[in-house]
């Protein structure tokens, strides 16, 4: 899946050159787009106390993304397994890579705060996803 992002000030610092911590607010919001183009909803997960959290992140800056570009966020599913997610994300502008991360992200049961097994319905389309 891909999802359209636009470099803004707030992003910057004063050089234009967008915050290492950006990246991940990025990455972020591609997954979650990703869940959202398989018809589901974190609001409604989070209603049915189930949550999808980081676990592990691994991140490679390339090259800086800076103010006003439009770049593109690619996000694929590596692995999918009982309880967990593994995602590669690209941060590409045109086709040059500026940044790839490979995120583990667990499913979590908010009751308790205990991994739990990914929703049956959500596992199947992301399986059919990969």
């Amino acid at each position: 899946m891909n999802f359209p992002i636009r470099i803004y000030y707030e992003n910057t610092d004063a050089g234009g050159v967008v915050y290492h911590s950006q990246y991940l607010n990025f990455f972020e919001r591609a997954r979650t787009e990703f869940l959202r183009s398989l018809s589901f909803s974190q609001e409604s997960l989070l209603r049915d106390k189930i949550a999808f959290v980081v676990k592990k992140i691994e991140i490679d800056y390339k090259v800086p993304a800076r103010l006003d570009d439009l770049l593109n966020v690619e996000t694929t599913i590596i692995d999918i397994k009982k309880a967990s997610i593994l995602f590669q994300q690209k941060l590409l502008k045109d086709n040059l890579c500026l940044s790839e991360a490979k995120v583990l992200v667990a499913c979590v049961d908010l009751n308790r705060m205990k991994p739990m097994a990914v929703p049956q319905e959500i596992y199947q389309a992301m399986q059919q996803a990969v």
